[in-house]
C-alpha cells in the first residue's frame, strides 16, 4: 500500500490535540490500516532493491529498480488524478489492493524458489509503482470524508506522521526480517498489509456520490487539469522548483544501496537502519518543521532544506564509516520532509477544490518524473566514474541549483480560493443541451482612453483566471468606429464545461474581475452574451 500525504483543504480552525481525528472510529481504522500498509509496502522496497545487489553488482541495475517504481507516477498520476475524480474512490481503491497484493504475492514465489531476476524485479516493481500511481491521488481525496470538516487539518498532518512512522519503521524491519528469514518473508509480509488494508476499506459504508448533472467525463476532466496547468503561472514556479531539486537529490536515492553494500560494506539490515534513519529525521523534522517555517519564511527554508541535502548527499561521497553515514541520512530526512512539505503545501494553498486531484497529479508527475529520470542519470554516471564521485557531483550541483533557485521566489498561496458564486445564471432562450459547443462568452466594457493600459493590465491578470477555469482561447478587440468600445471574449468547449466554470470562479479571481469591472463607464454593468455555434442544416439527399 503506498500512499502520499493526503491533501490539505482550506478549514476552520482544528480542534484541540494533534490525535483529535482519532476520535472519529472511521478515521481511526483506515489510518491505522494504512500505516501498517505502508510499513510492508517499504519493506518490499528493502527487500527488492538489495535482492537486485546480490544478482547483479551494477550500479545501474540497482538505479533502475529505483526508477521503475518511481517512473508510473510520472506516467500514469495525471490519469490517476482523473479517475479519482470520476470513479467511486472506496471500490477503486479496494481493486488497487488486490491488484498490489497480486504483485508482491509473485515476488514471493519467485524469491522463495530462487527464480528472480533482474529483469523480473525490474517488471514487478514497475507493476507495483502502477498500483501506487493510480491509488495515490484517490489516498489523498478521502480525507474530507473521514472527519468533520474542523478536523480536515489534524487529519492531514497525522497522515503525514504516519507516513513517516512507516518510514522510520518499515526499511529498519524489512532489512532485519531480509537478513533473519529471507525476501520471500518480507514479501508474504506485504501481501498480509494489503488484505488489512483492503479489509479496512470493504468496512467503511461510503455513501454513493451526489449527481448535479455536471459530472465530467474522462475526457473532459483530463482536459481541463492540462488548460489549468497550462494557465497557472503559480504552478509553474512550484514545478519548475521541484524538478531542479529532485532531479539532483535522486542521486542518493538511487546510489544509498551501493553505498551500504560497497563502498560502507554493511548487510541488508544497515540498509534498512540507513533508510530507517532517513523516517526517523523525517519524523523529528516534522516536528520542528512549523518553528523553522515560522522563523525562516518559506522561501529560506527551502534554501536550507536543499543546501543540507546536498551536504548529506556530499558526506555520503566522503565518508566510509557507518555511524557517520547514519547522521548524514538522519539528517537527509529532516531536510527532505522540510523540502516535501513546504512544496507540497504550497501546491495545494494555489489549487482549488475543484482541480486539487489533478493539480496535485501534475506536481507528482513532475516530481516523479524527476525521480526517475535522475535515477537513471545518476546510475549510469557512477558506472562510469564511480558511486562516490557521482554523489560528490550532485551534492555540489544541488548546492548551486538552490543558490541560483532562490532568487525566484515560492508563490505565497494567500489568495482566498473559495468559490464565490457570484456570476448570475445565463440567460438561455430554451434549455440547451450539455454537450453542445463550442461557447464563446463575450463581456463589453466602455473603458476611457485615460484608463485604457490600467484596464488592460487587469485584464491580462483575468486572463489567465479565464483560461485556467476552462477557456481554452482568450482575447480582447475594440471596435473600429469606437476605441473606447472594448470586448473581452473566450471560448469554452461544451455548455457544460461553461455551467462548471460559473461553479470554480473563487473569491480570489471575482475581485479581479471587480477591479476590472471599476474602469468600466456607465450606469448599466458590462454586458454578457452567450454564443453557441450554429450546426449547419442538414441537406437531402435525391
Amino acid at each position: 500500500m503506498t500512499q502520499s500525504t493526503i491533501t490539505e483543504h482550506p478549514v476552520p480552525p482544528p480542534t484541540p490535540g494533534t490525535f483529535a481525528p482519532l476520535h472519529h472510529r472511521l478515521f481511526a481504522v483506515i489510518w491505522t490500516a494504512t500505516v501498517l500498509g505502508n510499513i510492508g509496502t517499504f519493506m518490499r522496497d528493502v527487500a527488492s532493491a538489495w535482492l537486485v545487489t546480490e544478482i547483479s553488482a551494477s550500479p545501474a541495475a540497482v538505479a533502475m529498480i529505483q526508477a521503475a517504481g518511481t517512473l508510473p507516477i510520472f506516467l500514469l498520476a495525471i490519469p490517476a488524478g482523473v479517475l479519482s475524480d470520476i470513479l467511486d474512490r472506496r471500490r477503486f481503491l479496494i481493486a488497487i489492493q488486490i491488484a498490489l497484493a497480486v504483485v508482491s504475492s509473485l515476488l514471493a514465489v519467485l524469491a522463495w524458489m530462487s527464480m528472480a531476476s533482474v529483469e523480473s524485479l525490474i517488471v514487478l516493481t514497475f507493476l507495483g509503482g502502477v498500483g501506487a500511481a493510480l491509488a495515490t491521488p484517490a489516498w489523498q481525496a478521502i480525507t474530507p470524508e473521514l472527519v468533520p470538516r474542523s478536523d480536515i487539518k489534524g487529519a492531514v498532518a497525522l497522515n503525514s506522521l504516519g507516513i513517516n512512522i512507516a518510514r522510520s519503521i518499515g526499511p529498519a524491519l524489512g532489512g532485519f526480517l531480509l537478513a533473519a528469514l529471507g525476501a520471500a518473508t518480507v514479501y508474504g509480509i506485504d501481501v498480509l498489509t494489503y488484505l488489512l488494508v483492503g479489509g479496512a476499506l470493504l468496512w467503511w459504508r461510503r455513501e454513493a456520490d451526489a449527481d448535479d448533472g455536471l459530472r465530467e467525463q474522462f475526457g473532459g476532466a483530463l482536459r481541463a487539469g492540462l488548460r489549468y496547468a497550462r494557465a497557472s503561472r503559480d504552478l509553474h514556479r512550484i514545478l519548475w522548483r521541484a524538478v531542479l531539486f529532485f532531479a539532483f537529490a535522486s542521486a542518493v536515492w538511487a546510489l544509498l544501496p551501493i553505498v551500504a553494500r560497497q563502498e560502507i560494506g554493511g548487510g541488508p539490515s544497515f540498509y534498512g537502519l540507513l533508510l530507517g534513519s532517513v523516517g526517523a529525521g523525517a519524523i523529528v523534522g516534522a516536528v520542528l518543521l512549523p518553528r523553522a517555517r515560522t522563523r525562516l519564511g518559506q522561501d529560506r527554508l527551502v534554501l536550507v532544506a536543499s543546501l543540507v541535502t546536498a551536504g548529506s548527499t556530499a558526506l555520503l561521497a566522503l565518508t566510509n564509516s557507518e555511524v557517520v553515514a547514519l547522521i548524514a541520512t538522519f539528517v537527509l530526512g529532516i531536510a527532505w520532509i522540510a523540502m516535501l512539505t513546504t512544496l507540497n503545501s504550497t501546491m495545494q494553498a494555489i489549487l482549488p477544490n475543484w482541480i486539487r486531484g489533478r493539480g496535485l497529479a501534475i506536481y507528482l508527475t513532475a516530481f516523479n518524473g524527476a525521480m526517475a529520470a535522475g535515477s537513471l542519470g545518476w546510475g549510469f554516471l557512477a558506472q562510469a566514474i564511480g558511486t562516490d564521485t557521482t554523489l560528490l557531483f550532485a551534492g555540489v550541483s544541488l548546492a548551486v541549483i538552490a543558490a541560483l533557485a532562490h532568487r525566484a521566489p515560492l508563490p505565497s498561496g494567500e489568495g482566498d480560493l473559495t468559490p464565490s458564486l457570484h456570476w448570475p445564471e445565463p440567460a438561455m432562450a430554451e434549455p440547451i443541451a450539455h454537450d453542445r459547443g463550442p461557447v464563446m462568452v463575450m463581456v463589453t466594457y466602455r473603458i476611457r482612453q485615460a484608463d485604457r493600459v490600467a484596464f488592460l493590465t487587469t485584464l491580462e491578470r483575468l486572463s489567465e483566471e479565464r483560461r485556467r477555469d476552462g477557456a481554452y482561447a482568450w482575447g480582447i478587440s475594440e471596435d473600429a468606429a469606437d476605441p473606447e468600445h472594448l470586448v473581452e471574449w473566450f471560448f469554452v468547449e461544451s455548455w457544460a464545461e461553461h455551467l462548471r466554470q460559473h461553479k470554480r470562479v473563487s473569491k480570489a479571481d471575482a475581485d479581479i474581475q471587480a477591479e476590472a469591472r471599476r474602469f468600466h463607464q456607465g450606469v448599466e454593468p458590462p454586458l454578457v452574451q452567450h454564443f453557441l455555434a450554429v450546426s449547419k442544416p442538414s441537406r437531402d439527399v435525391h
